[in-house]
């Protein structure tokens, strides 16, 4: 991997520590090429590939960081790749890929359609399949994340990650019980796409129908079957965290450490913020940011949603009089309570409106869930009654 992959910084988080109650530290993956952990398994699984084979290339199936991985991995080989991606995936991700030289087809609804159609192209072109993350290869290159955690932190008491295929956990987990047997690793799904979970509590591979989440690179309906017999093995536990609690660390990791994650990236932390995971006051906890490719169109979203969630944004709705003076003394009346305006929509002619009134729109700036309180408290004693969005 040297030359191809970075071996990323660890940061230790005095905010999260606080938050979390232990020694929080970040595993900085989202800053590796690409954005993500998923070239260092791409890398080694195309060295392994025979020179007679590297002339007919490789074909992969990705929801994005997979697919950044392969192709700057075969770039760097000289290698021909051709990427296969979900319909809806990142416009982000999917340009990154034609810029590491990569072809790319978008086919299916998510990874497992993806992966049908990459085995299609496998068998007619005769390419090599770089699977991500059901790869012994791929496996190896991912548990690197581990072996430089246990360098850079070598006092490690738990390891957090997320978990989609399981290729990261199973590599990281095969690597640290080798050297730490004492360690205990923490592994995180989303709920909306809990298929190792599902597996481990059945005692077999489950397939789940249909994965909801913003972590899509998380978003795998099976689990592989080398990973999840790793896992069953290696892994302490495999939790769950809702997709409002992922948006909330996203939200606080840039905020708090100047850092953009994506979902799955934000995994890790979301457990740990949501208490998912127990933990000791002197526990050294190693949370592992696996990848920072977040669609922008996305981020927002969790940008504006995190801010009403926590109280730092209102939008609202109300009626008044339509007369001169009246949207006057309404925004008065916001300013006295210290509302920022950011937004005003003023309508007289909306249905179901009488004639003398007129309908209004706030989109407002607050400081706290007790300020909104506060405001909404202040309309409703000025006899306005109002409507939350």
């Amino acid at each position: 991997m040297r030359g191809v992959a970075h071996h990323t910084p660890m940061t230790p988080s005095t905010t999260f520590s606080a938050m979390c109650g232990a020694e929080v530290v970040l595993k900085l993956e989202n800053l590796q090429r690409t954005g993500s952990f998923k070239v260092r398994g791409a890398t080694n699984r195309i060295a392994a590939i025979p020179a007679a084979d590297r002339a007919r290339g490789v074909v992969a199936a990705s929801a994005g960081n997979h697919a950044q991985g392969v192709a700057l991995a075969a770039r760097h080989f000289g290698v021909p790749a051709h990427i296969v991606m979900p319909e809806r995936a990142s416009l982000a991700k999917a340009e990154a890929v034609r810029s590491y030289g990569a072809s790319l087809e978008l086919a299916g609804a998510d990874y497992n359609a993806a992966e049908a159609r990459a085995r299609e192209i496998e068998r007619e072109q005769s390419r090599t399949f770089v699977h991500a993350f059901d790869d012994e290869h791929v496996i190896a290159g991912q548990g690197v994340v581990g072996l430089e955690i246990l360098e850079d932190m070598p006092d490690v008491d738990t390891i957090v990650l997320g978990v989609g295929g399981g290729g990261l956990i199973a590599g990281v987990a095969t690597a640290v019980r080798a050297l730490r047997p004492d360690v205990r690793i923490i592994g995180v799904e989303p709920t909306g796409a809990a298929a190792m979970h599902a597996s481990l509590e059945a005692g077999r591979l489950v397939t789940l129908d249909a994965v909801r989440t913003i972590a899509d690179g998380l978003a795998t309906r099976r689990p592989g079957d080398l990973t999840y017999d790793i896992v069953k093995q290696h892994v302490d536990e495999v939790v769950t965290v809702d997709d409002d609690d992922i948006a909330q660390a996203i939200l606080l990791l840039m905020e708090r450490a100047k850092t953009i994650v994506e979902g799955a990236g934000a995994a890790g932390l979301a457990a740990l913020l949501a208490g998912k995971v127990s933990l000791r006051a002197d526990e050294k906890v190693a949370v592992v940011l696996s990848g920072g490719n977040i669609d922008v169109t996305l981020l927002d979203n969790i940008i504006q949603r995190g801010l009403a969630q926590t109280g730092r944004a209102l939008r609202l709705r109300t009626v008044i009089e339509d007369r001169p003076g009246a949207l006057r003394d309404l925004l008065d009346l916001l300013a006295q309570n210290g509302a920022n305006i950011q937004r005003v929509d003023h309508d007289r002619t909306r249905r179901h409106i009488a004639f003398g009134k007129a309908w209004i729109e706030l989109h407002l700036d607050t400081r706290s869930a007790e300020h909104v309180a506060q405001v909404l408290q202040a309309l409703g004693a000025a006899g306005y009654e109002v409507e939350t969005a």
